[in-house]
C-alpha cells in the first residue's frame, strides 16, 4: 500500500523504514504554504496513512525553518454556503483522520507553527526546536472565530484559562513556554530534532504493533470525544463570522 500513496501528494513527502513513517509537509521543497488545496489533500493523505497497517509509528514534521507559518486564500471559499460547506467537511475529516491514525504519532516541530497547530497537539509526543513558537495567526488576521479545532485542542492541552488567553490575546508561545505549559515534551537543537524523533520512534517500535495501535487508541479517545462534541459547532461559528467579515467588507467597497 505504501507505494500507492507515498508520492501521491504534492505537499507531503514520505519515507518509511522498518514500519516508522516520516511525513514532512512542504511547498516545492521548502516550508509549507497552507491553502485550500493543501487542506483538501491532507484529508486524504492522513486517511491513507491511517489505512496502512504497515505503519507502526508516524513522525509528522515540516520542512526548512518553519513547520507551518504561511497561509494564502488560494483554494478556499469562506463566503458562500457551498464553499464553506466544503471547508467544514474537510475541517472535520482532517482531524478525525489524524485520530484515525491508530499508531503513536510524534510531532517534530522544526520552527514557527502558526497555522493549524492543532495537528501537532493531536500527536502523542511533541518535540520542538529551540527557535520554534506557537501562535494562532490566521484567525485574528482574517477576523474570524478560531473554531477549526484550536478552540478545543489548546484549552484541552494547556488548560482552559491558558487556552482561552492564548486564542483571545494572540499570544505567541515559545517552545520553552509551550513546554512549561505542557504542550511540548522536549526542546532540542535544530540538528537534533529528527534524530531524536527517530530515536523515540525506534524505542517505541520495540513494542508489539498491536500494543502500539491499541495504546494510541486508548490515549486519543478523550480527544476524539471532545472533537465530536464541539468541532462542528466551532466550524459553524467560524463560518458565520466569516460571512460577517464578507458583509462588512462589501459595505466598505
Amino acid at each position: 500500500m505504501f507505494d500507492d500513496y507515498r508520492d501521491k501528494y504534492e505537499n507531503v513527502r514520505m519515507k518509511r523504514e522498518n514500519g516508522i513513517l516520516e511525513v514532512a509537509l512542504h511547498t516545492r521543497g521548502g516550508p509549507l504554504v497552507f491553502n485550500g488545496h493543501v487542506h483538501e489533500a491532507l484529508v486524504r493523505a492522513f486517511r491513507d496513512i491511517g489505512d496502512d497497517a504497515e505503519n507502526h509509528v508516524v513522525i509528522l514534521t515540516g520542512t526548512g525553518n518553519e513547520f507551518c507559518a504561511q497561509i494564502t486564500a488560494d483554494g478556499f471559499d469562506f463566503f458562500t454556503p457551498t464553499g464553506y460547506d466544503k471547508i467544514l467537511r474537510e475541517g472535520t475529516k482532517v482531524l478525525e483522520n489524524i485520530l484515525d491514525i491508530q499508531v503513536p504519532m510524534i510531532a517534530a516541530i522544526n520552527g514557527p507553527f502558526t497555522v493549524h497547530s492543532e495537528y501537532a497537539l493531536l500527536c502523542d509526543i511533541v518535540i520542538a526546536t529551540e527557535d520554534a513558537y506557537f501562535e494562532d495567526a490566521p484567525h485574528p488576521a482574517f477576523g474570524i472565530v478560531p473554531g477549526d479545532g484550536l478552540h478545543i485542542v489548546w484549552p484541552e492541552v494547556i488548560g482552559e484559562i491558558r487556552g482561552r488567553y492564548f486564542l483571545l490575546s494572540g499570544q505567541k508561545l515559545s517552545a520553552a513556554e509551550a513546554k512549561a505549559y505542557g504542550a511540548v515534551n522536549e526542546v532540542v537543537a535544530r540538528d537534533a530534532l529528527l534524530p531524536r524523533a527517530w530515536e523515540i520512534a525506534r524505542h517505541m517500535k520495540k513494542q508489539n504493533p498491536l500494543t502500539l495501535r491499541y495504546t494510541r487508541m486508548a490515549l486519543s479517545n478523550r480527544f476524539r470525544r471532545r472533537l465530536q462534541e464541539g468541532l462542528s459547532y466551532g466550524l459553524a461559528l467560524e463560518g458565520i463570522s466569516a460571512a460577517q467579515v464578507a458583509l462588512v467588507n462589501a459595505r466598505r467597497s
